[in-house]
């Protein structure tokens, strides 16, 4: 059994990746978090893309455990907002991973913009470091709008308040979907699919 590092202590990330490790039929791939191995320094997130962000946190835990290492970085744009939060999603209230206070400071900054400004994006980039230094970096884009209030209870961070523009979704938002329909057609699922063939070859070799 080949063992991969997911560099979050997110449990919702962790159950995603694993569910689509599942759906792949990578059977001889286990996904493990930072809460199973031993605790490293982990370096800041200083990158101005998603891109870079999600590469700093794979290298460190490819250097630090000697496993092969996924890291993602993720947030949403706002047309309205010129592209913010962008990559300070997590911290746009300034307290990082504060969701009730990051989605209730983008309602506050839109409360007046109509309807019909009200596009946004989630943006998801994945990348996979290997101990031999080895780098795949792979994105994922998911188009919607924001709603008025929160809807939902599933997911996390800003899906109450993002409605997918899919057919799927009927009108619900990210928060509404199950966690099967979320990853058919979610940034963080479209990325994490686009890793399988180099995660594939951690199984065979």
């Amino acid at each position: 059994m080949s063992r991969v590092l997911l560099a979050s202590r997110n449990a919702k990330k962790l159950k995603e990746l694993r569910r689509v490790v599942a759906a792949a039929g990578l059977t001889g791939l286990e996904v493990v978090g930072l809460d199973d191995v031993p605790e490293y320094p982990e370096e800041p997130e200083t990158g101005a893309t998603f891109e870079e962000n999600a590469l700093i946190k794979a290298r460190s835990g490819a250097r630090a455990t000697g496993l092969p290492c996924v890291a993602d970085d993720s947030g949403i744009e706002v047309d309205a907002l010129n592209g913010m939060p962008g990559v300070l999603s997590a911290r746009w209230s300034g307290r990082h991973g504060d969701d009730q206070a990051n989605n209730d400071l983008l309602l506050a900054q839109l409360s007046d913009v109509p309807a019909e400004r009200r596009g946004a994006g989630f943006v998801s980039a994945c990348a996979l470091v290997l101990p031999d230094g080895a780098e795949t970096v792979v994105r994922g884009e998911w188009r919607g709008e924001l709603l008025w209030e929160p809807k939902g209870v599933n997911g996390f961070g800003y899906d109450p308040l993002f409605a997918p523009a899919d057919e799927v979704a009927e009108g619900r938002s990210s928060a509404q979907l199950s966690p099967d329909e979320k990853d058919a057609i979610s940034h963080r699922g479209k990325a994490l699919a686009r890793l399988v063939p180099a995660l594939n070859e951690l199984v065979v070799s």
